[in-house]
């Protein structure tokens, strides 16, 4: 559907504000990225749910909230956090500043047509004198938010609504639409309905679909048809348990990873987080540093969208630091059929190609203890020659042939201690200098 030749980029607001970001916090984030952040590849700010709710609190949705929106019911920003919208131009002003920056623009929308345009029967544009009230389908609605009915999409003026609120986003200059409530259950029609209208807009909008739970490969062509990524899985707090079932959903995800489209392991919940949040306290995050480090390598090496939800300006210079390192979001980019090759707990190993022939590389460690363990270098699709470097430490390792128990004849050796919930990501060339640190 969406042609992204490598995976998306970006901040997004909900682990730190909820329901309830601001202009003024939308912006100093994107400020942030575009001085510290962008030339490591990050492009995209996202703003997340509830952006026409002036009644918008931190934890929970707010039923019958006197929601923004226009004549033809669709949802509007607030413009008491929103202020530059007062004028009826929506997100312009935002996406102006935004795109001034060098930088992406992205909204939160739910499935469906607001309960507020159907109880009002406010009409659709273009639609031949429908009204909400005729499109609302109260059978299909979301089980966690209140704002929205689903839409019944055999009516003929469904096509109309959906065609007004694509135009309406693209005429504000969006650039990326977060679509939830869309994959559980599996909301065929709704997912085709928003693809098609994008479409006819003329505007390259990004697709992202929300949430994951129980997805299955059965649908990898549909969503690669309509989408430009697609979440995995539930929602992901900063908790160990939360990125240790990962694994397993990007063990079966991992191998569709590309332009096609790509599986998302969603929000990377590091640094400040928790400020008006859905979740917790205001916080930096609940992880261990190597853990981080370990998050951050699984998404990489399994070629995931990467949308951090920490509060950019706040947020700890170190994990800041993470997302600099432009030599591991290099293999983001560069990195081809990412693989999980081998799983014996406590080690996990994961491989990928190079479209120069450079060779990737990831060994984690999800135990409780320190390990240490000598790898085949076979294992992880290395030649037994070259230089192997380690790119959070920025660490160079020649290789040579070695003989050890348990490595193949003519094989590289790899001597690794892996801290408990630790992870080593590492790139192959076979044309760099040979060094060690």
């Amino acid at each position: 559907m969406h042609d992204a030749q490598t995976p998306p980029m970006g901040w997004n607001s909900w682990d730190s504000y909820g329901t309830t970001v601001t202009e003024a916090e939308v912006l100093a984030n994107a400020e942030f990225m575009a001085t510290h952040l962008a030339d490591a590849g990050w492009d995209t700010v996202v703003i997340d749910i509830d952006w026409s709710d002036p009644t918008a609190r931190s934890h929970g949705y707010n039923a019958d909230a006197p929601l923004a929106i226009d004549e033809w019911g669709r949802l509007i920003p607030d413009s008491s956090r929103f202020p530059s919208s007062a004028d009826g131009s929506g997100f312009t002003r935002i996406a102006e500043r935004v795109h001034a920056l060098g930088l992406k623009l992205g909204i939160h929308i739910m499935r469906g047509i607001p309960r507020i345009a159907v109880d009002r029967a406010l009409p659709i544009l273009g639609g031949e004198g429908a009204t909400a009230a005729d499109l609302g389908d109260a059978a299909n609605v979301c089980e966690w938010n209140p704002d929205m009915l689903g839409l019944d999409h055999t009516h003929p003026a469904a096509r109309a609504y959906m065609d007004s609120i694509a135009a309406l986003y693209a005429e504000w200059g969006i650039d990326f639409l977060k679509a939830d409530d869309m994959l559980w259950p599996y909301q065929a029609a709704d997912v085709e309905a928003l693809s098609a209208a994008v479409a006819r807009t003329g505007r390259d909008i990004a697709i992202s679909l929300s949430p994951g739970r129980d997805l299955s490969l059965t649908r990898v062509d549909h969503l690669r048809e309509h989408a430009t990524m697609w979440r995995i899985c539930d929602d992901l707090w900063d908790r160990w348990p939360d990125v240790l079932a990962n694994f397993s959903r990007f063990a079966r995800w991992a191998p569709f990873a590309g332009p096609e489209g790509w599986p998302d392991g969603d929000m990377l919940p590091l640094g400040r987080i928790g400020i008006r949040a859905e979740r917790g306290e205001p916080r930096d995050d609940g992880l261990t540093p190597d853990e981080r480090i370990t998050l951050l390598t699984l998404w990489i090496i399994a070629r995931s969208p990467l949308m951090v939800g920490g509060d950019l300006p706040t947020s700890d210079p170190s994990v800041i630091a993470l997302l600099r390192n432009r030599e591991a979001m290099a293999v983001l980019r560069d990195a081809r059929s990412p693989r999980e090759v081998l799983r014996e707990d406590p080690l996990i190993l994961w491989a990928a190609d190079g479209a120069d022939g450079e060779r990737y590389a990831a060994a984690f460690n999800v135990g409780e203890e320190e390990l240490r363990t000598v790898i085949d270098g076979g294992q992880l699709g290395l030649p037994a020659e070259g230089t192997l470097r380690e790119v959070w430490s920025g660490n160079d390792v020649a290789l040579a042939h070695t003989a050890a128990r348990g490595v193949a004849p003519g094989a590289a050796a790899i001597e690794v201690a892996l801290p408990a919930h630790g992870a080593r990501l590492w790139r192959w060339d076979a044309h760099a200098p040979a060094s060690r640190a």
